[in-house]
């Protein structure tokens, strides 16, 4: 080996003008980056892409829960109530394509606003008088993985950032030692796509933990490291920041290596932090018992917990509404499964105060058809439908004891004030404090938004 060759040379230490514009660009980028490695330096430079940020204008809603009832929850047997559908009972109706499916289910006037509410949800229904249902939603295409996408991300086929990704953009979060977008459960179909930043810088990803326990090992793998002290993890780190700025000199900067990096830095901060914070078990036996010990109860009590620690975005992932036959039985037990640990955050954030500035967001991606599913399976059920359905939103500014639109009278077409995905988003936006127009990132050479080149806000929905 020639020792000479390793030894600097008189031309390590003169620069092109295009060496030195590349490496002044990409340094500028790694300062960036070096601010959200470093949460000290952040505090110091506020450059942290995570830190607070104002909004366009003052916002009703600080945080977001967003509860995602998976697989399509039929309207008729939730929260719009149909029930001239009875004296069509066995009659064939051109309009819907087949024979009527009168719910089996009784509404009943509830709260001082007298909004009806289904018999499921007894719990939900006490906070009535604090909730805005949509009864004139839709959709463009009824198929899960499209639909699922489009509420939460505003498009379907393109993977754009989800709505949890947007908000941290804009707003950043108000604790830099946990995630300020997290997903709880296990997503449904289009998995990681509904909460990953896409084109956003990977800090705007959402986190997610399919599984809330007793255990803070169970729900997040791999939290702590049993092998290297804080000093060493801390090192480690710093060195890959390091190859990463040299990769990004003499390469590339890419966003997916910066992404997985921020994992890391992230996992390293939350050791003590997502430790406490997970820990169901600091909780009052009584706060337990209320929210319900099951996995949708726990998911619930956590999410609260996340709000409470300054959490940006939780989304909550209630599965399992996907009811092509046995609707009776099922949706009976898919609503208790969610109706008391729902029934009990919205009890809870308003007792610590924490309703009036958190948004709880409660939907699907479409709703079901007023017939029988025509592969008639079984006992009946509901085939998949995206011309109406129903969402409600709470707390955070929206306007209580509300019922926004309507459908017909067989609950087929939204008919009334309709309300179209893209314009729950700018909604929701607004009462986040932002024009939806507005909160836009440049890529590819072109401005895009959450809303695409849609949506309209809903202001009957804000109080």
């Amino acid at each position: 080996m020639n020792i000479d060759q390793h030894r600097p040379q008189a031309a390590d230490f003169f620069q092109t003008r295009r060496q030195f514009l590349n490496r002044f660009g990409m340094g500028m980028g790694a300062l960036g980056m070096a601010t959200l490695m470093r949460p000290d330096v952040a505090e110091s430079a506020a450059l942290s892409p995570l830190a607070p940020r104002n909004p366009h204008f003052p916002a009703k809603a600080e945080h977001v829960i967003h509860v995602f009832a998976q697989g399509g929850p039929s309207h008729l047997d939730t929260w719009d109530p149909k029930p001239g559908m009875k004296k069509y009972a066995g009659k064939e109706v051109k309009e819907i394509g087949g024979v009527p499916l009168p719910t089996p289910f009784e509404f009943k006037p509830s709260g001082q606003s007298g909004v009806e509410v289904c018999e499921l949800f007894p719990h939900i229904g006490k906070h009535i008088d604090d909730i805005a249902v949509i009864r004139s939603m839709h959709t463009d295409v009824p198929a899960h993985e499209f639909a699922t996408l489009m509420m939460n991300t505003g498009s379907g086929r393109i993977v754009k950032p989800s709505m949890g990704s947007w908000t941290l953009y804009g707003l950043g979060t108000e604790n830099q030692n946990l995630p300020g977008f997290v997903s709880l459960g296990r997503a449904g179909v289009g998995g990681s796509a509904n909460f990953r930043s896409a084109f956003l810088p990977g800090a705007f990803q959402g986190t997610p933990v399919s599984n809330v326990s007793a255990r803070i090992d169970d729900i997040i793998q791999n939290i702590r490291n049993y092998y290297s002290t804080q000093k060493e993890q801390r090192a480690q780190l710093d060195l890959v920041q390091k190859l990463n700025e040299q990769h990004n000199e003499q390469l590339k900067k890419e966003a997916e290596l910066e992404a997985r990096i921020h994992s890391y830095e992230l996992a390293f901060q939350m050791q003590t932090e997502a430790a406490e914070a997970f820990d169901l078990g600091k909780e009052p036996a009584k706060m337990r018992q209320m929210y319900g010990e099951t996995n949708v109860g726990r998911q619930m009590l956590a999410a609260r917990r996340l709000v409470e620690r300054g959490v940006r975005f939780v989304q909550v992932w209630a599965n399992g509404w996907d009811h092509h036959t046995s609707l009776e039985r099922n949706i009976r037990q898919r609503a208790a499964d969610v109706d008391q640990p729902l029934g009990a955050l919205m009890t809870d954030l308003k007792q610590r105060g924490l309703l009036e500035k958190t948004l709880i967001v409660w939907g699907g991606e479409f709703g079901r058809t007023p017939r029988h599913d025509r592969n008639g399976r079984g006992e009946p059920g509901r085939d998949h439908h995206s011309r109406s359905f129903v969402s409600w939103m709470a707390g955070g500014g929206a306007k209580g004891g509300y019922a926004h639109g309507a459908s017909d009278e067989f609950g087929y077409n939204a008919v009334e004030n309709k309300v179209h995905v893209h314009d729950l988003h700018a909604t929701i936006l607004k009462l986040l404090g932002f024009d939806h127009e507005k909160l836009t990132y440049r890529y590819n050479g072109r401005d895009f938004r959450l809303t695409d080149v849609y949506g309209s806000v809903v202001n009957e929905l804000i109080a």
